[in-house]
């Protein structure tokens, strides 16, 4: 499971409806061996196109530089899905090369509702899991997709096909 902050899920959220119709893309980072999301590192779609993504190479090395001097690993990685909903296409999972990272995707494909869905990607095969959303100052009624609970403090959202 997943156990993100609303901060950090807005963020993520923000960065993807800014880059719209582009895919947009970036990373969490957390302190290496925790695998708790805490820094929000937005990056370069380098294909600046709507429906594929690639870091750019050279903002990837700094970025992982800079986790490496912070003792940081990336523990989200995430990107947008323009017109699809949020799951990882066969291109997504033949590049996800982090084995202990979340893959989370967002859809922007409706405007008015954000859609977003978290993966384990190893070796090819990809898992769906829940994401538990903490910190979470919702109003129940506009949070419509893979709720299955909710409370003041946390939103939990249910990650099943179909």
């Amino acid at each position: 499971m997943l156990t993100i902050s609303r901060d950090l899920v807005d963020a993520i959220v923000a960065h993807a409806r800014r880059d719209h119709p582009d895919e947009a893309c970036g990373i969490v980072a957390g302190a290496a061996g925790s695998d708790t999301p805490t820094r929000h590192v937005p990056m370069l779609n380098a294909e600046r196109s709507p429906t594929f993504y690639r870091f750019d190479s050279m903002e990837q090395l700094r970025v992982w530089r800079e986790m490496d001097d912070r003792d940081e690993e990336p523990v989200v990685i995430y990107h947008s899905h323009t017109a699809t909903e949020a799951y990882p296409s066969r291109t997504d999972t033949s590049l996800a090369g982090e084995p202990r990272a979340h893959y989370m995707l967002v859809s922007t494909r409706d405007p008015e509702q954000d859609e977003i869905r978290s993966y384990r990607i190893v070796d090819g095969s990809v898992t769906e899991e829940p994401v538990r959303v903490i910190d979470a100052k919702v109003d129940p009624a506009a949070v419509t997709t893979y709720m299955f609970g909710q409370n003041q403090a946390q939103v939990d959202y249910e990650c099943s096909a179909g």
